[in-house]
């Protein structure tokens, strides 16, 4: 059975008021991660992307000092926990969209979850997310698409746009392996901290990288594919559709060394 996490919206317990609206109204966006050991790799990168998306989505940015001191009193001194941070307003509804003002947070904590499934199989499916590069609250369509690869026999669903051009997972970036050149598909997706990360780090590396448009039909150009996401830097992609990639277990240790050499910033 799944543990239910803690629920802290501006520094204290969660009351009912405010899940009533979480429910009712589903609007706003999030950033997630990991802490180990108190830390957390890339937490300068959430910071900012909470910064921007309060700004576009509720018209007032929330003070980092604000988020940073919310999450350690929600951690309440754990070290390793899985945190995820959401912003919203009760005072925005359906009958008052045009509110302006900070968002409240709401911090959620639980356990570190389980690492992405090695060797995943994936269904392609022509889906885009609304406001692609928002990490937002708008789960429908993803769950959905999760659900129909899952009833297909498949593990999760690989994006692309109406154009064929292959974007991102139902929860994750999606990454190809060339030779010896990572390959990242240029579409529009969320940007992820992770992926942001691992390509930072490849250019210091000097590890060759390029960005080009990927289509299904390319699938046979590449000796492996990955998806990455907070939770799992790099986890090997068995096939898409019935394209079945060979092993690039050189690759999968490179990425993983890359990410590991990420520091972890304190809250």
């Amino acid at each position: 059975m799944a543990v239910a996490p803690e629920l802290w919206i501006d520094g204290r317990p969660a009351g009912l008021e405010d899940l009533g609206h979480q429910a009712l109204i589903n609007y706003g966006a999030l950033t997630s991660f990991v802490v180990e050991q108190g830390g957390v790799r890339g937490l300068d990168r959430h910071l900012d992307r909470l910064d921007r998306w309060a700004l576009e989505l509720f018209g007032e940015a929330v003070a980092e000092e604000r988020l940073r001191a919310q999450m350690r009193a929600a951690l309440g001194g754990r070290t390793e926990a899985w945190l995820r941070v959401s912003l919203f307003s009760r005072e925005l509804s359906l009958r008052q969209p045009d509110w302006i003002g900070a968002p409240q947070v709401m911090i959620s904590v639980s356990p570190p979850p389980s690492p992405l499934a090695d060797g995943v199989r994936l269904q392609s499916q022509t889906y885009a997310r609304e406001a692609p590069h928002l990490k937002h609250v708008a789960a429908m369509g993803l769950l959905r698409a999760r659900r129909m690869a899952r009833l297909a026999g498949y593990d999760d669903a690989l994006f692309t746009d109406i154009e064929g051009r292959i974007c991102e997972g139902s929860l994750w970036n999606v990454v190809f392996i060339q030779g010896d050149t990572v390959v990242w598909p240029d579409a529009l997706m969320l940007d992820g901290v992770t992926q942001t990360l691992i390509r930072e780090a490849l250019d210091r590396a000097g590890s060759p990288q390029r960005t080009e448009v990927v289509r299904l039909s390319d699938l046979p150009r590449f000796n492996g594919a990955f998806a990455c996401n907070s939770a799992t830097p790099v986890a090997g992609i068995a096939a898409i559709d019935d394209h079945v990639f060979t092993a690039a277990t050189d690759a999968v240790q490179h990425l993983n060394a890359l990410w590991r050499s990420q520091p972890r910033q304190k809250i």
